[in-house]
This record gives C-alpha cells, structure tokens and sequence, in this order.
C-alpha cells in the first residue's frame, strides 16, 4: 500500500503580491488573517504533525498571495523553520506558490539553499487577451521565461490554470492545457472561475459585464482538460477551490460553478462517457458485473446513484459492483456473459483523442 500524501498548508495571502486580479480577494479564499511569522509556521506544522498517521509522506506548501515577492530575509525566516523539519526527515518536501513574472535566477537559487523542492505557478491563461482581462498583470511569454528557468534547477514544476475567465472560452481552456503539456508540468490544478464578494469581477458580474460558466459548462470543460492531462501522464492535484467557512454557496461565493465535490463529479461524469464508450454493443437484458477498487466507490455510483441510473437506462442492462482493492484506481473491470473487459482512464483518454472526440481545434 502506498503511503498517503499530506500538505501542510501555510498561508501567506497578498504579502508579496501588489496586484488585485479580477478575481482575487485572498482572505475569502484562504480564510486566513493570521500574522504569518517563524512561531506560527512552528505551531502550524506541530500542530498538522499530531494528526497526520506515521509513515506519511508530507511536504510543507506556502500558498496564497506570491511568495516570492516578499521580502528576501522573509522568506529565508519563513522556510527555514520547514527546513529544519525536513532535516529531520519528519517533512519530506517544501513547495511554494507565486507569479511567473516572481521567477529569476537569484530568487531560485535561494529557494533551492532554503530546500524548497516544488513550485506551483499560477498561470491561470496561455491568452495574452484573457490575463489582461483578468488583470493579472504578467503575460504568457513570462509565463515560459518563469518555465524555462525552473527546468534548469532540481525543482518539481506545478503550474495552475483557471477556466472561465473573462475573454475566455472552451478553445482558450484547451490551448492553455496544450501549453502546459508542452512546458512539461509535473503536475497541474484547475480552478474554474467563481465571483467572490468584494472583487472587481463581481462588479462586472452585477452590471452583466460579465457571465460566469455553469455547472455543466465547467464540468464539459474541466473533463476535457483532464482527459489531456491523463493521456500525457500529468496528475491533476486539485480541481476546484477547497471549501472554507468564506469559499461556500451561502458564503462569499456570489455566482459561479461552485459545489464542495466539484472535482469529484469530473471524475464522476468523465467514468460515465468513459463506460457508455466501451460498453456501446447490445447488452439488452443482461447482468453486468463491475469490479472496481473501493477507492473508485463514490465517483463510480454517482451523485444520488445517477451513473448507475444512467447505464443501467441507456444500455438497458442490470448491474452489480464488485470490489477489489488489486485493482488501479481508475481501473474498471467488466464481466457478462462469456466476455471481459478491463479499461482505464488513460486508455480512454488515448483513445478518444485519437478518434477526435475532444474538440482540440
């Protein structure tokens, strides 16, 4: 069995970052105030330690605002303390958040002494249109210069893109997950666009300057990228905002696909297309045997069981669920009659890029 991954969160919100993008109110998405000083970081990180189980791998990450942008001397204070952890072995990793206009060679040289291991930038678009609109005050070609520079150094490279912003669109989306492809992320994450209270992109949201994606269109979108992204063996490590007391329907959020499982009903429609694919021959009355790995559970039923509803209507079959824990994680094993199938969502990815079905144009 594989050891869990655990990130202990410290959130450093707007320190280092002078811009106010469209979207951004960094206290509502954090739900963080707190004076982030060498003793807190200490206390953070004890205090995660108490609850994670031994043999864990766990990493440190600074999130929120641009850590890079603060001062020199403050972040050497602030990473030294996550430093000493991963020292004595107890902290496996350190990885921090920033801009792609953050990014020199001086600032990655001290990361690296201070032992950081992982940086996420936050890309958001490859559409030069798209991050002026939104604000963001860098452009793509920064992006790629930030890139090139991280891939000379031992770093792991996450880079983040958010779908639905103002300019935006389906293709954009595309060609911006294209782009991450090709500067060879080792991991990516993908918010979809919300309107939270108190940002300029819920002004433009009131005076119907500008529509936020729904529910569906979101999920059409991210499950397309994800496709991308799994054909090209890059791990998505969140898809949607994390729910906080302030990221929630009767909270902050204002409009936007918001819903706390957003990530999971992706994954929950993408196994739907994914079944209805390969099991398209006439299974008219007969009993269909799914074995999946518990892990799979949830997202195979569906919300209130809607995937099973879904196949058992449209392939017109009865179905049982099996488990077995030997089984991958996005592995499907499918038994009726004299026939079996095992698929896996990076061999539907393949292969439904390969007969076009995603739109790349």
């Amino acid at each position: 069995m594989r050891n869990r991954h655990y990130t202990i969160p410290i959130f450093v919100p707007q320190e280092g970052c002078p811009f106010k993008c469209i979207y951004c109110n960094q206290y509502t998405i954090t739900g963080s105030k707190e004076d982030i000083n060498p003793d807190y970081v200490e206390k953070t990180i004890n205090g995660f330690l108490k609850t994670i189980p031994e043999n864990s791998y766990v990493e440190v990450g600074f999130f929120g605002g641009s850590f890079t942008g603060i001062p020199v001397s403050r972040q050497i204070e602030l990473l030294s303390v996550a430093k000493k952890y991963m020292e004595s072995g107890v902290v496996k990793g350190i990885r921090l958040s920033t801009r792609p206009d953050y990014i020199d060679n001086e600032i990655l040289e001290n990361l690296q002494r201070c032992g950081v291991t992982a940086i996420e930038l936050g890309v958001q678009s490859m559409d030069d249109d798209v991050l002026s609109a939104s604000y963001r005050g860098h452009t793509s070609e920064d992006t790629m210069r930030a890139v090139n520079l991280i891939k000379k150094y031992p770093f792991k490279l996450g880079l983040q893109m958010m779908v639905g912003l103002p300019k935006d669109n389906y293709y954009k989306d595309i060609k911006t997950a294209k782009d991450i492809i090709a500067m060879r992320a080792d991991f990516v994450r993908i918010y979809p666009t919300l309107v939270i209270k108190n940002t300029y992109l819920e002004k433009l949201y009131r005076e119907y300057r500008y529509k936020p994606l729904t529910i569906p269109e979101a999920v059409k979108i991210c499950k397309d990228i994800m496709l991308l992204f799994t054909a090209n063996d890059i791990p998505i490590i969140r898809l949607g905002l994390q729910t906080s007391k302030n990221i929630n329907q009767n909270s902050d959020v204002v409009a936007g696909p918001f819903i706390p499982n957003f990530g999971e009903l992706v994954e929950s429609e993408l196994i739907q297309d994914m079944i209805l694919y390969y099991l398209h021959g006439d299974m008219r009355g007969k009993v269909l045997f799914f074995t999946i790995n518990p892990l799979m559970m949830s997202k195979f039923v569906g919300y209130k069981k809607q995937n099973i509803e879904v196949i058992k209507q449209v392939l017109d079959c009865e179905l049982t669920i099996l488990l077995d824990k030997q089984l991958g994680e996005d592995e499907i094993k499918v038994e009726y009659g004299d026939s079996c199938d095992i698929f896996n969502k990076k061999k539907y990815a393949m292969d439904v890029i390969k007969e076009g079905i995603i739109d790349l144009a």
